[in-house]
């Protein structure tokens, strides 16, 4: 029942983010190397962080900011 078109898509995305984003790129590797994870599990979980990176900021309508830090209210 998935939308295979933006899953296929999301994945990409996913690759794409381990090759190029090194915050990522770190964490990839620190799950696939020492912990021993399973490549596929480990871009799944990718995919979650950019999915809830995406609608953090639809939800507060702003940019993605890499050195957010949240303000105490």
């Amino acid at each position: 029942m998935a939308n295979k078109k933006v899953k296929t898509l999301l994945h990409l995305a996913a690759l794409v983010a381990i090759q190029h984003n090194p915050e990522l790129r770190n964490y990839y590797e620190r799950k696939v190397n020492e912990e021993k994870k399973n490549k596929m599990s480990v871009i799944n979980a990718v995919r979650n962080k950019l999915i809830l990176r995406v609608f953090a900021c639809v939800k507060q309508d702003r940019k993605y900011e890499k050195n957010y830090l949240k303000l105490v209210v």
